[in-house]
């Protein structure tokens, strides 16, 4: 049987002088338009950006929320049958004999922190306390009462699935596409050589542009996400240990959240500390932090081992780790949809549909509220609802009717909101992860990168979140943690466990911490960024840094700012730019399962590899 060579020939047309040398102009200017366009539009009207990104970004939820759900789903199931099948898991992302590049260490270092390192420090203690009191089980079971004892597996079953295999699914279907190609076949570390087996000398030419300029969006949004979480909880770890009151909004009531110029100044001493170690690349600075933040973050987790509640937590790692197995499918492809309103009406009983129609919306509004409850929904029915005769037996009924638009609405602001923030991340952490990969074998990639980090996720979840818990379940905290702000909930945990000195030197350590992971983040990005404007080429002029750091600062103060301020908008316009890259990412996975295929089989016929020949 014949076979051809595969398609090597990928000619990105890069420029040879001026501005633009080295890359190309097509994937830097246009990126730059829209960018600088978003800059404005955000800045001129900001209201309008806010109001508008909210609106595109409910549509396409109501749209697009299931496609999301099973994509990710496959993503993981992908991964894991070609890790496992022995033609394809032994493969090297090399040249034959070649050696990882970096230590297991560093490797796992530079991995760690430029995945998930920011969003462990945001969401360690605010995940599990956040679904402790809101999940899937407890909106089907309202016999089950939201932070309960009852309510703490379902409440990790959760963080698990949003910080496990699905999350570095995501990132790794990126990376091993890209790694594959750059080293198994020397082609350039781009986003758009992933699809060479599919289209060929097709990617070499307008359709290869669009895809990089996906790519470069989605890391900026992305990216911007995760600094705009950071640098707020940066602001509040400042804040709980200088007490600067202009750093944050306190509204009576309320927990202290920070204040807008609280956020810019973080970011622009965020951005600027990026941009220098950006300069320095990736064997110097990013290595340097990622072997630092990983050190720190160890001193973090034995501080929460030896104050916090370890048992409470090991048990609950445990249990939590059988029960996410256990519910894997499920977590992968149960999607929901929409509840309109009037499929809402159309199922309620005839006496209650009869009711004026601002009351009946009312009912849905209540009913369909993924944050609500049984008993909030009890106490604001309508009355012209409470003067019908069987009032009292129809509000579970009514309660109940609703249970499909309060697990869509869940769902969307939580899973799909994850799915969409790490799937804007992967081609930042896809090609990172592949440029530190080199010499390694799809299996040990596929094992190193989901299974590992995801174990250690876990245990930053059961360790730090399950503390929080406990301190809650015993009435040590008197709802204190559930209190604070998302991103003040580690350093108000770190001040129900420690006290004195020692909570100062470890609240100090956590900001330096946070920061460090900040700038991992944010210069990585920008390397990332400029790879791939420029053709695959990883030494990228410095000049090219400096400004996509700074557009990228831009991006993320302007956004800050729109719709009145906060991160809102940062979320929307990120599960936006997500979508069509996700699109990408499906086809990354029929290419790379086409290459894999026919790679054995040239390997099996004894086919070398060709520039001159179609793609195959």
């Amino acid at each position: 049987m014949g076979i051809k060579p595969p398609f090597t020939n990928l000619d990105i047309k890069t420029a040879d002088q001026g501005f633009y040398e080295g890359y190309s102009k097509t994937i830097a200017v246009v990126s730059k338009v829209l960018m600088t366009a978003l800059v404005l539009w955000a800045l001129v009207w900001p209201l309008n950006a806010g109001e508008m990104l909210s609106f595109v970004n409910g549509t396409l939820l109501n749209s697009f929320n299931t496609f999301y759900v099973l994509t990710v789903g496959l993503f993981a199931l992908f991964l894991f049958a070609i890790a496992i099948i022995p033609s394809s898991g032994r493969r090297l992302l090399g040249q034959p004999g070649e050696k990882p590049e970096f230590s297991n260490f560093s490797w796992f270092s530079m991995m760690f922190g430029a995945g998930l390192g920011v969003g462990l420090m945001v969401y360690a203690t605010a995940e599990p306390l956040g679904l402790w009191g809101s999940n899937p089980e407890l909106i089907k079971n309202t016999d089950i009462a939201a932070n309960s004892q009852e309510a703490v597996q379902s409440a990790y079953r959760y963080t698990f699935a949003h910080y496990g295999f699905h999350a570095w699914a995501i990132y790794v279907v990126t990376g091993l596409s890209l790694a594959y190609y750059a080293y198994t076949r020397g082609m350039p570390l781009t986003v758009r050589s992933a699809l060479t087996p599919l289209f060929g000398k097709h990617v070499n030419g307008i359709l290869g542009d669009i895809v990089d300029v996906l790519a470069v969006i989605a890391t900026i949004l992305g990216v911007s996400v995760t600094i705009g979480f950071g640098v707020s909880q940066l602001v509040d770890g400042i804040y709980s240990i200088t007490g600067m009151e202009w750093l944050v909004t306190i509204t009576d009531g309320e927990a202290p959240v920070p204040s807008t110029v609280g956020l810019i100044v973080a970011l622009v001493l965020v951005m600027g500390m990026s941009i220098l170690s950006a300069v320095s690349g990736v064997g110097k600075g990013v290595k340097i932090l990622s072997d630092l933040n990983l050190i720190m973050s160890c001193i973090l987790l034995l501080t929460f081992v030896v104050a916090g509640s370890f048992a409470f937590a090991m048990t609950t790692y445990g249990q939590a780790f059988v029960d996410y197995v256990i519910h894997f499918a499920a977590l992968s492809f149960e999607a929901y949809s929409p509840l309109t309103q009037e499929a809402f009406v159309s199922a309620l009983p005839e006496a209650v549909a009869a009711l004026p129609a601002e009351d009946v919306s009312a009912l849905y509004s209540s009913a369909t509220n993924a944050w609500g409850n049984l008993d909030g929904f009890k106490s604001g029915l309508p009355e012209s609802f409470l003067a019908l005769s069987n009032s009292d037996q129809l509000v579970s009924a009514i309660y109940k009717i609703g249970e499909e638009g309060r697990l869509f609405g869940w769902q969307s602001g939580w899973t799909t909101f994850y799915w969409a923030w790490w799937i804007a991340f992967s081609p930042f952490v896809g090609l990172f992860l592949a440029r530190i990969s080199k010499g390694r074998t799809i299996r040990e990639f596929v094992l190193g990168a989901v299974i590992a980090p995801s174990l250690v996720c876990f245990a930053w979840m059961t360790i730090l979140g399950g503390t929080a818990i406990d301190l809650e379940l015993s009435g040590v905290a008197e709802g204190a943690l559930i209190g604070a702000s998302t991103t003040a909930k580690l350093f108000a945990t770190l001040g129900q466990i420690l006290d004195g000195g020692l909570l100062f030197g470890i609240t100090v350590m956590s900001v330096i911490l946070i920061m460090t992971f900040l700038v991992t983040s944010a210069d990585s990005g920008i390397l990332v960024m400029n790879t791939i404007m420029a053709g695959g080429s990883v030494d990228t002029g410095i000049k090219h840094r400096i400004i996509w750091g700074s557009l990228l600062t831009l991006v993320i103060a302007t956004l800050l700012l729109a719709g009145g301020g906060g991160l809102k908008a940062l979320q929307n316009a990120m599960i936006i730019g997500a979508l069509p890259f996700t699109m990408v990412m499906v086809l990354m996975c029929v290419s790379l399962t086409k290459a894999l295929i026919r790679d054995d089989l040239r390997d099996r016929l004894g086919v070398g590899y060709s520039a001159e020949e179609p793609a195959e």
